[in-house]
């Protein structure tokens, strides 16, 4: 792994360390890669402040984007991130 990437690593490790971000990275998925923030809310028993502040850290680390469409927010896996982010756990094994 390029010593570069160790930040983003850092980043999506700790988002990672959140049952409810882990929740709604689930849900995302389980939704075929799309969530609208409304619908994570009846998923997860939380607030709709904390839901849009564990959603803020899972895009600030790159695990999810955002598109908008209308007045709605729709959120959707980065598999890239995720890729990076499992290449650079296989590597500790190697």
């Amino acid at each position: 792994m390029a010593p570069h990437r160790i930040p983003t690593v850092e980043k999506v490790s700790k988002a990672l360390g959140d049952a409810n971000r882990l929740k709604i990275l689930q849900y995302i998925a389980q939704s075929e890669g799309l969530g609208q923030c409304s619908e994570i809310q009846s998923f997860i028993d939380l607030a709709q402040p904390s839901i849009s502040h564990h959603i803020k850290i899972l895009l600030e680390a790159g695990l999810i984007v955002q598109k908008k469409m209308g007045r709605n927010h729709y959120y959707s896996l980065n598999e890239g991130t995720l890729d990076t982010y499992a290449t650079f756990l296989k590597q500790l094994t190697d």
